[in-house]
């Protein structure tokens, strides 16, 4: 074939959408970082614009569950993502509905819809599917960064389960003093047991696990990479764990709620050392 006849070859168009997935996940990405800062800020921020508002928490919320998905969706099909997002979003306020209800399986609450945002359908507060979204995607995230040398194995999917049902533990135990205490974005009950984390119930954390545990169940299939394309680890759950993290716990220690900023402290510090060190382990089969 000579250059003339190489001419007349019609030229496919570039599709214009093709990588949105990166694009979106990074103006997404930076823009939960910026947020993030401000919230931060906020305390510390007398007189300055947005104090005594609730919208910049639940702005941060939103690109929280955002990004992440957007995150998952250069790996995965962008269906899978959605999926896996209502899927979660809906068990977990079905949860949380049964417990505002019967007090069964996190104990007795009460939402403070002027802090955490209006109920859908008098039923749970509209940022409740989305916190749950967060917890379980990003636990899975740091999850698969801690087990990654151990991927090849036959049992690793049963691993990575229990792995993010233990994180997504965790994180209740950091999100709890920060929402319950600091926030007030609910108010717990009392109940018969002799103590409690910050107000919290243990009861809660029993229920946030097992709850956790039933959602990966139907949704683990969505999540898995049918891809024979190996992907380098992607650190976004854990920066994304870490930001909230970091923002419990100033916001706790301002609060002086010192055991609940000692245990983020330590947490924060041993799921990122462990993230990474799984990270760049090889594989053992």
């Amino acid at each position: 074939m000579n250059q003339v006849e190489l001419k007349h070859i019609p030229v496919r168009p570039r599709n214009p959408l093709a990588g949105w997935e990166r694009k979106v996940h990074w103006i997404l990405f930076v823009l939960f970082l910026v947020n993030a800062g401000l919230v931060w800020e906020r305390p510390w921020a007398n007189g300055a614009p947005f104090v005594g508002k609730n919208w910049p928490e639940g702005l941060l919320l939103v690109l929280a569950a955002g990004t992440t998905l957007a995150s998952l969706s250069r790996q995965l099909p962008t269906q899978n993502c959605i999926l896996a997002g209502v899927v979660i979003g809906a068990a977990g306020a079905s949860a949380e509905t049964l417990g505002a209800v019967t007090g069964i399986p996190f104990g007795p609450l009460v939402y403070n819809p002027q802090n955490i945002g209006r109920p859908v359908f008098n039923l749970v507060p509209w940022t409740v599917p989305l916190i749950w979204v967060v917890a379980i995607l990003n636990a899975r995230g740091v999850a698969r960064l801690v087990l990654r040398r151990y991927r090849t194995r036959l049992n690793y999917g049963f691993w990575l389960m229990g792995a993010t049902v233990l994180l997504v533990v965790l994180f209740e135990f950091s999100f709890e003093p920060y929402a319950s205490v600091v926030k007030q974005y609910w108010t717990w009950k009392q109940t018969r047991l002799p103590s409690d984390w910050y107000t919290t119930p243990w009861t809660d954390f029993f229920g946030w696990g097992v709850t956790a545990a039933l959602i990966l169940l139907f949704v683990t299939p969505a999540l898995i990479n049918k891809s024979p394309i190996k992907h380098p680890p992607s650190y976004h759950a854990l920066i994304v764990w870490e930001a909230l993290s970091f923002l419990f716990l100033t916001a706790t220690a301002q609060g002086r709620l010192w055991g609940a900023a000692s245990l983020i402290a330590g947490q924060m510090v041993v799921v990122a050392a462990f993230s990474i060190l799984g990270s760049r382990s090889k594989s053992r089969g």
